[in-house]
């Protein structure tokens, strides 16, 4: 997108990949972030419409409001098309230089989670594609369920470095 996006210190470039028995922990590539927030009475179908388009994935945030994530950071005129095109149902920010993603996965990452926060993330009350806010420690963190055992993990890129030196630490007993 923006020269400062091109040229800025991935926040978790040094961080190697955590692979342990059962669970793995990866920084995610920086791409692309928005924050949908929808007019009153907008429904969702047309949100879901106008971002599929562009190849993101929703998450929901709260009421009326969502992040369209995708692994490529987007160009001005990409994110432009977006604007445009959501601009009669919902406003859009790009949050992309300021959040960070971690993926946790394997079979034992429900229980790494566990230890930093109070979400019952089991299959049965968080199947694969919900999300919720929540604290991961000290740390809010955007949690969505991608897969059956795997979750993506959105924060502040002030917080990004760590959450991952606790999730390091939460992970040592899969050693």
């Amino acid at each position: 997108m923006s020269a400062y996006r091109v040229t800025q210190r991935a926040a978790l470039a040094d961080r190697k990949p955590v692979v342990r028995t059962g669970v793995s922990l990866e920084a995610l590539a920086e791409g692309t972030v928005l924050h949908l927030l929808a007019r009153p009475n907008t429904a969702l179908p047309e949100i879901i419409g106008d971002a599929a388009l562009s190849g993101l994935s929703l998450r929901s945030l709260s009421v009326g409001q969502w992040f369209a994530v995708g692994p490529v950071a987007l160009r001005y005129e990409d994110l432009d098309a977006i604007e445009q095109k959501l601009k009669p149902v919902a406003d859009v920010v790009d949050q992309s230089h300021g959040r960070v993603g971690i993926l946790v996965r394997g079979p034992q990452a429900t229980h790494v989670l566990a230890k930093g926060t109070a979400v019952d993330l089991s299959d049965t009350t968080f199947p694969v594609g919900r999300t919720t806010t929540a604290l991961i420690g000290h740390i809010a963190a955007h949690i969505t369920r991608t897969g059956h055992d795997a979750f993506e993990l959105l924060v502040l890129r002030g917080f990004a470095e760590s959450l991952w030196d606790d999730l390091v630490r939460m992970s040592l007993e899969f050693s």
